[in-house]
């Protein structure tokens, strides 16, 4: 999806300086705790909190208490703590939801690295400084506490346990995370990145940790995992069934506007230069080894259900009319799908000149599949059928490459190149990248960090 906004990339990642922070009156790390009807375990969680960041946290600390529609004496613990405890304060919303109170507070809170962690404290609180300080330090993003790493030491039952990892196994396999533990209660997240992020993510319940996560992955932002040593509460009140199902539906919400690309994900890419990763190469287009990957996954689908096609067709008619009929089935799909996943072109602009011309480069795939079918049938008499397929996907092979060279040369050819292609193309960052990316009154990233 393009987006017009000024804000089209985040600023490159700081290390936060202790004396400009403490300056500036705002603490540079702001600790959440969601609670709902914890009246017991409020008071005894915050104490202990304060007092292992007073005694091991090297900057400015705030520890806030977001209450989501508690009915019992939460609130009041709450407002108890936050007037007897320097650096603590409480905040009260009218309704539950997990996601829904780290949303709220994290979206007014002025430190610059927010997390937030359960009210149990299952999580060692020697892990939290960590989980901070690759934020801190400007090298992540955000960062995680995992349960599931190698090294980590958990106590828990065989249930939660099960459960656990069947989600992240689900996560993976539908979604293509690669974070280990989606829902440990123990986060942190870098102000410039919520800002942007916070808009994009819809769950205001348990999903919301996942969403977040998945988000920022696909957007190419770099996630820290901490090993945890982690004690399960056996007196949880999250019901396990409910909060699967709402996960789970979550999961084909979060997938499914991913793969229609509903999400502006390019509002959280990070300036040119940021990742060494994203230095230029001489020599080597832009973006060519994406488009190398998208097209061979592409392409290896796209010949699967050709062949499928085939064998289908064959059971009705002559090998050549089985391979015309199958091939330009598939050649439609093939260029319909590299359109879109491989070159990035959205919207229906361009998109019956797209497919004319990927019916040119099919003609070119056809006669070079049908010759080496008439050369086999002219060589062998009655070929095998496995003879047939093993001769398609070798002239498939050949055919591949030169699909790829017309498709990136003459279909989809790079805006840098081709001054028409602005109207096709959805990602709008194809300029000069090495160029400071506008702030809100069209000042640079860098002008803006030298008024500050």
């Amino acid at each position: 999806m393009r987006t017009d906004t000024p804000w089209s990339a985040l600023p490159a990642r700081d290390h936060l300086l202790a004396g400009e922070v403490d300056a500036a009156g705002a603490p540079v790390l702001d600790v959440v705790v969601p609670v709902y009807n914890e009246e017991k375990d409020l008071e005894p969680c915050v104490l202990r909190l304060h007092d292992h960041l007073v005694r091991t946290f090297p900057y400015a600390f705030r520890i806030t208490v977001a209450d989501n529609a508690s009915t019992d004496r939460t609130p009041e613990v709450a407002r108890r703590l936050a007037r007897t405890l320097p650096g603590v304060r409480s905040y009260r919303l009218e309704e539950k939801g997990r996601g829904r109170a780290l949303r709220t507070v994290w979206s007014h809170s002025d430190a610059p690295v927010l997390a937030y962690m359960d009210v149990d404290l299952s999580t060692d609180l020697n892990a939290l400084l960590p989980l901070v300080a690759p934020l801190i330090s400007g090298h992540s993003d955000l960062a995680i506490g995992s349960r599931l790493a190698r090294s980590s030491r958990v106590v828990r039952g065989t249930k939660r346990e099960f459960i656990s990892r069947a989600y992240n196994i689900i996560l993976r396999s539908s979604l293509a995370a690669r974070f280990s533990d989606a829902q440990c209660g123990f986060k942190a997240i870098r102000r410039e990145v919520a800002q942007r992020l916070l808009p994009m993510v819809e769950d205001t319940g348990w999903f919301f940790d996942t969403e977040l996560l998945v988000l920022a992955e696909r957007a190419g932002l770099r996630i820290h995992e901490v090993p945890v040593d982690w004690v399960d509460d056996p007196d949880s009140t999250v019901h396990i069934v409910r909060t699967a199902t709402e996960d789970l539906k979550g999961v084909w919400r979060v997938g499914r506007a991913l793969a229609v690309g509903a999400l502006p994900l390019d509002r959280l890419a990070r300036p040119f230069g940021d990742d060494p990763r994203d230095r230029g190469i001489g020599g080597v287009p832009r973006g060519l080894a994406r488009q190398l990957v998208g097209f061979c996954v592409v392409g290896a689908l796209s010949t699967l259900f050709y062949l499928a096609l085939y064998s289908l067709f064959r059971l009705g008619v002559g090998p050549q009319l089985a391979n015309g009929g199958a091939l330009l089935v598939s050649a439609v799909a093939n260029t319909s799908a590299n359109r879109r996943l491989t070159f990035g072109v959205r919207g229906r602009g361009g998109a019956v000149r797209h497919q004319a011309q990927g019916l040119v480069v099919f003609a070119i795939g056809l006669a070079l599949t049908s010759g080496s079918l008439a050369a086999l049938g002219a060589a062998s008499g009655s070929p095998s059928h496995s003879t047939e397929l093993a001769v398609l996907i070798a002239a498939n092979l050949a055919a591949t490459v030169l699909r790829f060279l017309l498709f990136r040369a003459w279909v989809f050819p790079d805006r840098d190149r081709s001054g028409d292609r602005g109207s096709d193309r959805g990602d709008d960052r194809s300029g000069d990248a090495t160029r400071p990316s506008a702030g809100p009154d069209g000042a640079t990233h860098h002008e803006l960090r030298n008024a500050r």
